[in-house]
C-alpha cells in the first residue's frame, strides 16, 4: 500500500509539484511558454502546502529530484514573457514520464485496497 502523505512528506510534495505542472501544461495547451512554471511561481502556489509550510521539504530540492528522475525538465530562461510582463527565469515543465507517474500515484492512493491488498485497479 502507498504511504499516506502524512507518512511521507517528500512524496506528497513531489506529487503536489507534479500536479501544478500538469495543471499548467493542460490549461495552457498551445502556449508553450505558459505551459511551464518558474520556481518562484511554484513556491508561491505551494506556500500553504503542509510539508513546505513546515519546512520539511524545499521546492527547489524537490524539483531537482524530479528532474534527476526525468519527471520534470527545465526550459531555458531569458526570453521575454508577455504573460509575465518580464524576462522569464528558468521554467519547469512536466514530462510524459512525469504525467505517467502522477496518474499511477493518484490511482494507487485514491483506490481502496481489497482483502488481498490490491486496489480496484488490480495493483498492490
Amino acid at each position: 500500500m502507498v504511504p499516506s502523505p502524512k507518512d511521507d512528506p517528500v512524496r506528497a510534495a513531489l506529487l503536489a509539484i507534479l500536479r501544478l505542472l500538469n495543471q499548467a501544461d493542460v490549461t495552457n495547451e498551445g502556449k508553450e511558454d505558459e505551459q511551464a512554471q518558474e520556481l518562484a511561481e511554484l513556491e508561491k502556489r505551494l506556500v500553504d502546502f503542509g510539508p513546505i509550510k513546515e519546512g520539511s521539504v524545499k521546492v527547489a530540492l524537490a524539483l531537482g529530484l524530479l528532474m534527476r528522475n526525468g519527471l520534470v525538465v527545465a526550459q531555458n530562461a531569458g526570453d521575454y514573457s508577455w504573460s509575465r510582463q518580464r524576462d522569464a527565469q528558468v521554467r519547469y515543465r512536466i514530462t510524459a514520464e512525469g504525467k505517467k507517474f502522477l496518474v499511477d500515484s493518484v490511482e494507487m492512493s485514491d483506490r481502496i485496497p481489497d482483502a488481498s491488498g490490491r486496489n480496484s485497479a488490480g495493483r498492490l
